[in-house]
């Protein structure tokens, strides 16, 4: 999956913890996106089995998008917390592990989190 599936399924994991439902225009809003370029990436979600969008327009996440979802989530978190413990600003570091969390390879992520884990106070 690319880059700007991912994208999607992490803003729809997000704003699922965040409110009950969540429909395109919620997406788009999040996204600054149009509505017509949210509907043409969910439907590219829905053939790859990542998400399920019902009669009334409330998206779900199937088990495999809420896997990759998850899993782009924690690199953005913890990418964003290691930057700013290395003193870069939040702001900067958000933007900067928002990219960083989509090419960074699963050894050197997993190597991240050991170092968090043995070197930090606030761990993985």
């Amino acid at each position: 999956m690319g880059e700007s599936g991912e994208m999607y399924l992490e803003t729809i994991l997000v704003l699922g913890r965040k409110q009950n439902r969540v429909r395109a225009v919620d997406v788009a809003e999040e996204m600054e996106l149009s509505k017509a370029s949210v509907s043409i990436a969910l439907g590219k979600l829905k053939t790859s089995g990542c998400v399920i969008v019902d009669q009334g327009g409330q998206i779900a996440l199937t088990e495999k998008g809420r896997q990759i979802a998850e899993k782009i989530y924690e690199r953005h978190q913890i990418l964003s917390r290691i930057l700013m413990h290395l003193g870069v600003d939040e702001e900067t570091a958000v933007e900067d592990a928002c990219r960083m969390e989509h090419v960074i390879s699963d050894t050197s992520f997993a190597a991240v989190k050991r170092y968090l884990a043995e070197h930090t106070s606030f761990g993985a």
